[in-house]
């Protein structure tokens, strides 16, 4: 199919002010709609493109920056479809979230204004008034939304250092006003906290590509070569790239906004940043670090190896410690790209081909649990632990649905998640025994035995937190929750399916990783 990655990044931002405005219109069921078929669209565009062994377009762009492309290789691959998957289910999740959202806003606007008036003329006009609100709202939501998930797509399938950085930006905007606009708490300051630390990390991570670019003379990723590049500058360069990615991966001293923002974000918006975007971090260190700067990785594996094994003890110590739902969720998140840090830092193919795995896990496990987070705002009115208990009876379709999230985070068998932390453990044990056969390490060792911790408080903070909102003794007021509406529970009920799937086929990924891993490592 001609142009088919053009249309796959282009389409959702040359659609969003369509989507706009069909929304201040025809209202949220039409914007909601016309977001999905977009996205269900573009990801069979993906998809099907990803069928083939390596996929690549190239377009003229400046002299001064070549060309520009999109690239799907066995790295590629599962990031992108990972992205445009859970961007296109939770499309339709958003619906009746956003709505039970604007409503909860008008309401705040309208009593902060109309204080003391009644009778029937103002609750019609009220009412007016209310869906014009909502329509208007829904607008905006849903054109954000798309360019989203267009910044994300971007940044996977650049092929060039200048194109991978403006789509790295270009995602955090759309991000930025979705906290700001909808969020809870303290929304403004917490997307300008958002905002500063990401950009911080983006004009790291530029210094980065500038001292790459011009050292060898093209931004091209088929141009830069290791050998290119003078020896002193190139560990800085390596440097600066890992540190602007981990501000992105929220990696342990870098993770300061992560809770805050996951925790005021809109829960459909939660559910992307956490599973989708933040792993784009881990996908920029394989790309510009491990493919094209070998003998730096070689030299920063084994700080790479530790800094996870930190971030994922940090984050699993931090999540067990939570009441709320999402801060919760946001500091296992944390802990989890700790898992994928380890695995980079492993040295070997396998433990590499995990990290990767541990994406697409994480994408499939967190966005149920997010979701699940969602429906007890929607349907409980909190995000409290200690406030719910016991909703298994009442939500038995959103209570399986978490429970397969968890155990994916978890990483228990048939979930994708065993899969991922099986081939990463097994990657970084492999180079701990080469190591300590070859020159006596045992660092390695260690590293890989507390990593084996790290997995003891991830299954501890999952069972904690099912077993305190979904088991036990339910609360008075919660006995007249009910299940969710189809709109939010069919989607969670795909993504769980998905993620059996890939745990009994994960070949469906590993078949175009793994050649890849051993391919960049010269294994």
């Amino acid at each position: 199919m001609e142009y088919a990655l053009l249309q796959a990044v282009f389409l959702p931002l040359l659609l969003a002010p369509v989507a706009y405005i069909i929304g201040r219109r025809m209202g949220t069921n039409a914007a909601t709609w016309f977001t999905f078929a977009i996205l269900a669209y573009t990801t069979f565009l993906i998809i099907n493109a990803s069928l083939q062994p390596s996929y690549e377009e190239h377009y003229v762009w400046t002299q001064m920056f070549g060309e520009f492309g999109f690239k799907l290789d066995g790295l590629a691959i599962p990031f992108a479809i990972i992205i445009y998957v859970l961007s296109t289910i939770l499309a339709l999740y958003s619906k009746p979230y956003m709505l039970h959202k604007f409503k909860e806003m008008y309401e705040e606007q309208v009593h902060g204004h109309n204080a003391g008036s009644h009778g029937t003329q103002t609750s019609l006009i009220e009412s007016a008034d209310l869906t014009k609100y909502i329509n208007k709202q829904s607008g905006i939501y849903f054109a954000l939304y798309l360019a989203f998930a267009m910044g994300m797509l971007g940044t996977v399938l650049a092929t060039n250092l200048i194109q991978f950085y403006i789509f790295f930006e270009i995602m955090l905007i759309p991000g930025f006003f979705l906290v700001a606009f909808w969020g809870d708490g303290p929304r403004r300051r917490i997307s300008l906290m958002f905002l500063f630390w990401t950009h911080v990390g983006a004009v790291v991570l530029l210094l980065g590509f500038l001292t790459i670019g011009l050292s060898v003379g093209s931004f091209d990723f088929a141009a830069i070569q290791e050998s290119k590049i003078p020896e002193d500058v190139v560990m800085l360069a390596a440097v600066a790239i890992i540190l602007g990615l981990g501000v992105k991966l929220a990696a342990f001293m870098f993770h300061i906004w992560l809770p805050y923002v996951h925790g005021a974000a809109p829960t459909p918006i939660s559910a992307l940043l956490s599973p989708a975007m933040i792993g784009i971090g881990a996908y920029g260190i394989f790309r510009l670090i491990i493919e094209f700067l070998p003998n730096a990785y070689a030299d920063l594996a084994i700080w790479l190896h530790i800094w996870g094994l930190c971030t994922m003890i940090y984050g699993g110590a931090m999540a067990l410690m939570q009441d709320d739902v999402k801060r919760l969720l946001a500091y296992s998140s944390v802990s989890q790209m700790g898992y994928i840090l380890f695995g980079i830092g492993s040295y070997s193919a396998l433990g590499l081909t995990g990290a990767e795995f541990m994406y697409v896990t994480h994408g499939l496990g967190k966005a149920l649990l997010f979701m699940t987070a969602g429906i007890l705002i929607t349907q409980c009115g909190t995000r409290s632990l200690s406030k719910l208990g016991g909703l298994a009876g009442k939500m038995p379709i959103t209570a399986v649905c978490a429970v397969i999230g968890a155990l994916t985070i978890a990483g228990v068998p048939p979930t994708s998640g065993f899969m991922g932390e099986w081939t990463l453990f097994a990657g970084a044990l492999d180079t701990a025994v080469k190591a300590n056969a070859a020159n006596g390490e045992i660092l390695r060792y260690v590293i890989f035995g507390l990593g084996l911790v790290a997995t003891v408080l991830t299954m501890s903070y999952m069972l904690w937190m099912l077993k305190r909102v979904f088991f036990g003794k339910m609360p008075e007021h919660l006995s007249h929750v009910k299940e969710a509406s189809w709109y939010m529970t069919a989607p969670m009920m795909v993504l769980a399916g998905f993620t059996i799937v890939v745990g009994l086929y994960p070949d469906i990924f590993f078949d175009k990783i793994l050649p890849y891993m051993k391919g960049v490592l010269g294994a």
